[in-house]
C-alpha cells in the first residue's frame, strides 16, 4: 500500500533520517517509536507529503487515502461542531450522523456540545474535533502524532477499541506504552536517523532492542579493542623500516573501516532513588465532609477519605471533574467547608504544569541538578541528566533558552532529589519519553513514602499505585486495587448503568429520538416535580451568565493557544531563537495555564 524508499532527509544539513527503507500493508498498525527529536514527526510529515525528502521516494497506491492527525494545528472555522463535523459526511447522510454522534460521544463530547461554535472550544477539544474528522473518513492510512495527549482514560480506550476494529492502517507516533501495545503488532523504532522494523507489539519489542543493545556493545567493545591494538602497533613501529609495510597495510585498514556506534543509553543500571523520606504521622491525609464551592457552583461535595502513610493513590476522571481543585485546597492554596487535616511531620513534594516556571533561568541544567542533589546522588548527575534527554552538551543549557517540555523534566528531576515524604505529581508523564518514564516510574515505585498522582497514563499507573479515587459529578468514589482494576469495574459498570437506562422505564432516564431529541413522553415526564417558574428563570439566567463567561475563557484560550502555535512555529528556524522570543513563548503559556484553570473552575 505504502513504500518507503531509501529516504534521507537533512534540515539545515543536520542528517535526520539516513537511507531508511520500510513497507505498509493494508490493515497494519504500526508504533512509531523513538527519543524526542529522533525524526517520527519528520517521517509522518513525508508521508504526509508536508515535506520533501532529501533523497529517496515515498511511493503510494493509486487512489490511496490518508488521514493525517498532527500535534499542532492552527484552527480558523466559526462553524458548529456538528456543522465542522459534517463538512466529511459522505453520500449516506443518515448512516453517517449516526456514526458521528458515536464518534464525537466517545472522544468525550456531549449532546449539547453539538450546536456550540467551534472557536469556543480550547486547543485540546479542537484536536478531538480534528480526531473526529479524520476518523469518520475512514482512510486507507491513519498517520497519528501523539492522539492521547488531549484524551482521558476514558477516551483513549474508546480510541484503542475503534482503531482496533477500524480498516484503516495505522502509522501512530505515541509515548502512551498501553495504547500502542493494545493497539500496535508492529514496532518500528527510529535512532540516529536509522530505523528497525520488529513485527511484535511494543513490549515485546523492548525485550528485543535489549538483546540488540547487548549484541551492539560487544560488537563496539571488540572493535575498539582492535582499533586499539592496531593503533599501538602503528605507533609502535611508525620509523621501522622493516615493519613499514605492515605499518602502511594497519593505515589503510583503519582508514576503511566502518565504524560502529551503540545507538542506545544504557540505563538499565541507572538506580534513581528518591532520598529517604523523613517519617510522617500513620494518616498523612484525612479529608471528612470536604466540600468546595465557587460562588454559586458546587465542585464537589461530602469527600470523606483516608490515605495512610506509605500509600500511593492516584486522582482520575475527566478534565474539569476537580481533581486539581482538590490538590489545591491539600496544598492550602484554596478553601474550602469541611475538615482537611494535613498529618504530623509531613513534607509535601509538589509537581504540577506551572512547575517549570519556578526555575531559576540563569542556572544550567546542570547546575539546577547539582544545587539540590546531596550525597551519593552527586555522583550520578550526569547519568540522571542522560536518562531525562539531558546529556552531553544539553547539560550545559542554560533555563532561559530551555522549550517548555524541557523545563519541565529539569523541574521533574528536581522534586526527585529533594526529601519528602508526600509526594503530589499532576501529570508527571506528559513530557517524557518511554525510557525516563520508566526511570521516572522505577524510583516511585521504591519511593517509601506516601504518593498522590493525577494521571491519565494507564501504563505508568499499572503497578505503582493501590487505589484509586475517582472524580465525578461532584463526588469522589475510592476504588481498592490498581488502575487495571478500577478500569475492569468501571467498564462492567457502565454496561450495567447503560442496561439499565435503555430497558427500565421507570428508572427516570429521559428517552430520546433518533436525532437525539426528547420525546413527546419523556418531556411529559420532566414536569413532574418541576421547579416553579420563577425559580426556573433564575436558573436559566445564572445558566446563560456561566455559559457566556465559559466561551470567553475558551475563546481567550484558543486565540493564547493559537499565538503559541505560532511562536513555536518561528523558533523551529534557528536565527529566531532569541531570549526575547523564548521569554514570550513562556509568557503566552503561562497565560494558557491560568485561563485552563478558570476554565475548569467555571467547568465544573
Amino acid at each position: 500500500m505504502l513504500t518507503i524508499d531509501h529516504i534521507s532527509m537533512e534540515f539545515s544539513s543536520r542528517p535526520v533520517l539516513d537511507d531508511i527503507s520500510f513497507l505498509v500493508n493494508r490493515k497494519e498498525r504500526i508504533a512509531l517509536v523513538g527519543k524526542n527529536g529522533a525524526g517520527k514527526t519528520t517521517l509522518l510529515r513525508l508521508i504526509a507529503g508536508e515535506y520533501q525528502p532529501t533523497s529517496g521516494r515515498v511511493a503510494k497506491e493509486n487512489d490511496m487515502t490518508i488521514g493525517y492527525l498532527p500535534q499542532v494545528m492552527l484552527f480558523q472555522d466559526d462553524r458548529t461542531l456538528r456543522e465542522e463535523v459534517m463538512t466529511v459526511a459522505h453520500e449516506d447522510e443518515a448512516r453517517f450522523v449516526a456514526e458521528m454522534d458515536r464518534t464525537i460521544i466517545g472522544l468525550g463530547f456531549e449532546r449539547k456540545d453539538f450546536d456550540r461554535p467551534c472557536s469556543e472550544f480550547s486547543g485540546g477539544w479542537r484536536m478531538r474535533i480534528e480526531l473526529a474528522k479524520i476518523l469518520l473518513r475512514h482512510p486507507d492510512l491513519l498517520l497519528l502524532d501523539e492522539p492521547t495527549n488531549h484524551l482521558d482514560i476514558e477516551s483513549i480506550q474508546w480510541l484503542e477499541d475503534f482503531l482496533k476494529s477500524s480498516p484503516s492502517a495505522v502509522l501512530m507516533v505515541s509515548h502512551d506504552r498501553a495504547f500502542i501495545d493494545n493497539v500496535c503488532g508492529r514496532t518500528i523504532e527510529i535512532t540516529l536517523g536509522r530505523i528497525y522494523d520488529y513485527n511484535v507489539n511494543y513490549s515485546r519489542f523492548v525485550e528485543l532492542r535489549k538483546e540488540r543493545h547487548e549484541q551492539q556493545v560487544r560488537a563496539y567493545e571488540n572493535q575498539q579493542k582492535m582499533i586499539q591494538e592496531t593503533e599501538d602497533f602503528i605507533e609502535r613501529f611508525r620509523y621501522k623500516a622493516t615493519k613499514a609495510v605492515q605499518v602502511q597495510s594497519r593505515i589503510k585498514q583503519l582508514e576503511k573501516l566502518e565504524r560502529l556506534e551503540v545507538d542506545l543509553e544504557d540505563t538499565s543500571r541507572l538506580n534513581l532513588r528518591f532520598p529517604p523520606a523523613p517519617r510522617s504521622g500513620d494518616f498523612p491525609i484525612i479529608a471528612e465532609d470536604l466540600r468546595k464551592d465557587f460562588g454559586s457552583h458546587n465542585v464537589f461535595h461530602d469527600v470523606t477519605f483516608t490515605i495512610r502513610r506509605g500509600e500511593k493513590v492516584a486522582f482520575v476522571g475527566k478534565n474539569g471533574e476537580g481533581k486539581t481543585t482538590l490538590v489545591k485546597c491539600i496544598m492550602g492554596q484554596l478553601d474550602y467547608m469541611g475538615t482537611l487535616k494535613i498529618g504530623h511531620n509531613v513534607k509535601i513534594g509538589y509537581f504540577a504544569q506551572n512547575q517549570a516556571a519556578l526555575l531559576d533561568e540563569n542556572l544550567t541544567v546542570f547546575e539546577t541538578i547539582d544545587y539540590v542533589a546531596v550525597g551519593d546522588i552527586r555522583t550520578k548527575i550526569r547519568d540522571i541528566l542522560g536518562a531525562f534527554m539531558f546529556g552531553g552538551e544539553a547539560s550545559e543549557k542554560k533555563v532561559k533558552v530551555l522549550s517548555g517540555g524541557e523545563r519541565s523534566r529539569l523541574a521533574m528531576i528536581r522534586l526527585l532529589l529533594e526529601p519528602c515524604n508526600l509526594l503530589i505529581l499532576d501529570e508527571p508523564t506528559n513530557h517524557l519519553d518511554m525510557q525516563s518514564k520508566d526511570v521516572l516510574k522505577a524510583a516511585l515505585q521504591d519511593f517509601n513514602g506516601t504518593m498522590i498522582c493525577v494521571s491519565h497514563d494507564r501504563d505508568f499507573l499499572n503497578g505503582l499505585v493501590s487505589k484509586v479515587y475517582e472524580f465525578g459529578g461532584g463526588r469522589v468514589k475510592e476504588h481498592l486495587g490498581g488502575i487495571y482494576d478500577f478500569l475492569r469495574a468501571k467498564k462492567i459498570d457502565s454496561l450495567q448503568e447503560l442496561e439499565r437506562k435503555n430497558n427500565d422505564p421507570a428508572s427516570g432516564q429521559s428517552r430520546r429520538s433518533a436525532d437525539g431529541q426528547p420525546t413527546v413522553e419523556a418531556n411529559a415526564g420532566m414536569t413532574q416535580g418541576a421547579l416553579s417558574y420563577a425559580a426556573q428563570k433564575a436558573a436559566a439566567a445564572e445558566k446563560r451568565k456561566k455559559e457566556k463567561q465559559i466561551a470567553e475563557t475558551e475563546a481567550a484560550i484558543a486565540e493564547l493557544e493559537q499565538q503559541q502555535a505560532e511562536i513555536e512555529q518561528l523558533l523551529t528556524i534557528p536565527e529566531n531563537q532569541t531570549q526575547e522570543l523564548f521569554q514570550r513563548y513562556e509568557s503566552v503559556k503561562h497565560q494558557i495555564e491560568q485561563k485552563m484553570y478558570e476554565w475548569e473552575i467555571l467547568s465544573e
